[in-house]
């Protein structure tokens, strides 16, 4: 996993997202084992805590569970619940932005599909 961290977010933050992403990819399956907080802290030399805190996060909205003695496992569902709580987010943030950079661009509905298909 390759990770490129920019300033604008917590460190933490970043790593949740990107391990959200893994979930949704199914680079990380269900039932599957995350890494553990200390070879994701050597791997990209971070302080033990930051890492804690974003598998924390993944816990709380349970996406993952501890195993006593094992680590943290990816939830059986939550790949759903991600794509679920992902696309509510897009449709209420991102979204509404697209549809007006569409409207001041005076794009057609018909351009679209034409436009998408070219820039893949």
């Amino acid at each position: 996993m390759t990770i490129h961290w920019n300033g604008d977010a917590p460190i933490y933050i970043q790593l949740y997202q990107q391990v959200i992403k893994r979930i949704l990819d199914g680079n990380i399956k269900e039932g599957e084992a995350l890494p553990s907080v200390r070879k994701v802290a050597a791997e990209y030399q971070l302080n033990p805590v930051t890492i804690s805190k974003a598998y924390q996060m993944l816990q709380d909205e349970h996406y993952v569970e501890k195993q006593r003695g094992k680590g943290l496992y990816v939830k059986s569902g939550a790949p759903e619940l991600i794509l679920e709580k992902e696309r509510k987010s897009f449709l209420s943030s991102e979204w509404p932005l697209i549809l007006q950079q569409i409207s001041r661009l005076k794009l057609s509905v018909e351009e679209l599909p034409r436009a998408a298909k070219e820039y893949k």
